[in-house]
């Protein structure tokens, strides 16, 4: 059986997700969820720990742009890898210097992007038109309909790390708002990022940790944790992590992770 997954990515559209198998079946109305697909679920990172290397990530290269993708996305299909709770994309994005995704529409997804280096010009068609430093997080709640572009600021280039969740609800107002991880300094453990997003039971948040620095992971029903720099060690896992790698836990009682260098962790945890 062939899978057709919707176009290739081009430098004028962001990479399309696997809609037809993850964002469309059982879709109501405003304030009527409804029931997400068992099939999707049962499909998406389950096991009680799983790890996911950069290495195993699908890759996409145009000019000006790398995209690290660690669920189905585009031309690239794992029936592994659709979706981990409400997480269906889970990207790591480089851009040259004014390079990036030009305007392109987006509905009914919760976009949450982190900024891990460099100054990533956002604009939208709710009238936002600005930037995102390092460190700084912004959500665009699509709903009805929204259009944006992202794109690398001239004066260099920019990583930035995008996740989209279904949210509880379709069809609302589009909203875009901002949050900030400064408070995440090494000492200070999981900082907890003070963003809304339309998922309840949904929480981000952000650590630094020096070297030799340990950190205790909350408990949720799903955690998922993305090394963004740095590494954990081999006590942690029993397999070090490197920048680009991830792990997701599903039911795990508190867990404890020590960074082996300086290292940013991406902490995102879900109810349900």
């Amino acid at each position: 059986m062939s899978h057709t997954l919707g176009p290739r990515p081009s430098s004028a559209t962001a990479p399309s997700i696997w809609y037809a198998e993850v964002l469309v079946p059982n879709r109501k109305s405003a304030g009527s969820p409804g029931p997400r697909s068992p099939a999707v679920t049962a499909q998406s990172c389950l096991v009680t720990v799983q790890i996911r290397r950069s290495s195993d990530r699908f890759v996409d290269r145009e000019p000006g742009r790398r995209t690290h993708h660690a669920f189905s996305f585009g031309a690239h299909y794992d029936p592994e890898w659709l979706s981990f709770g409400p997480m269906v994309c889970h990207d790591d994005h480089l851009l040259s210097s004014g390079r990036g995704f030009e305007d392109h529409p987006h509905s009914d997804l919760e976009i949450v992007t982190y900024v891990v280096a460099g100054t990533l010009m956002h604009r939208d068609s709710l009238g936002t038109d600005g930037e995102l430093t390092a460190g700084e997080v912004a959500v665009l709640s699509a709903g009805s309909g929204v259009q944006h572009q992202e794109v690398a600021s001239d004066a260099g280039a920019a990583r930035f790390v995008q996740v989209w969740l279904r949210p509880d609800e379709v069809g609302t107002t589009p909203a875009y708002r901002r949050g900030s991880a400064a408070a995440a300094v090494p000492g200070a453990g999981l900082v907890p990022v003070a963003i809304e997003v339309g998922v309840a039971g949904a929480s981000y948040g952000v650590a630094r940790l020096a070297a030799g620095e340990k950190l205790i992971l909350p408990v949720a029903r799903r955690l998922h944790v993305y090394v963004a720099s740095g590494a954990l060690a081999r006590s942690s896992l029993a397999a070090p992590l490197e920048a680009g790698d991830a792990f997701c836990f599903v039911d795990e009682p508190h867990r404890e992770v020590t960074a082996g260098a300086p290292t940013e962790l991406l902490v995102w945890s879900f109810t349900s």
